[in-house]
């Protein structure tokens, strides 16, 4: 299942200013929540996950700046992201401008303006589906794809 619901996309669509307007914010969240509990029935019927798994940049920039390893650590070293600090980070990424965003570890100057977004797609994400925690990927949709085609390739 996929939404329209990209850090760039949401922030182009919603986010006005630098830092975002407080009115911009939560026309952003209010449009993300909506999204995302379009699906969230669908989504718990096929029962609780034993565990919760991001990809992209995104997350990945978001568990550095909370405090996960840096990619200077290896692909293989643990990396998670719990809802508690997720809810923190939001409201500080908020509040900064992107040119101190990229002062951040691990925020690329070409995505810091659209890592508030990003972090409000991810918050509500896990509210709504109740998830504690995420692992996160060291890889994105676009290698899952590749590993999905070669998977039917004829052998």
């Amino acid at each position: 299942m996929s939404l329209p619901l990209g850090a760039g996309r949401m922030t182009r669509a919603h986010l006005v200013g630098d830092p975002p307007t407080s009115d911009s914010l939560r026309d952003l969240r209010r449009h993300v929540r909506a999204e995302i509990a379009s699906v969230t029935g669908r989504i718990l019927r096929a029962g609780e996950p034993s565990i919760a798994v991001a990809t992209s940049k995104t997350f990945r920039q978001l568990a550095r700046i909370a405090g996960s390893a840096p990619s200077s650590d290896g692909m293989y070293a643990r990396r998670v992201l719990s809802v508690t600090d997720l809810q923190s980070l939001v409201n500080k990424l908020s509040g900064l401008t992107a040119a101190e965003r990229t002062k951040l570890p691990g925020v690329s100057s070409g995505r810091a303006g659209q890592l508030v977004a990003g972090a409000v797609v991810a918050e509500a994400v896990m509210d709504l589906l109740d998830i504690k925690e995420l692992v996160i990927c060291p890889w994105a949709l676009r290698e899952g794809v590749i590993l999905h085609r070669m998977d039917r390739l004829p052998t």
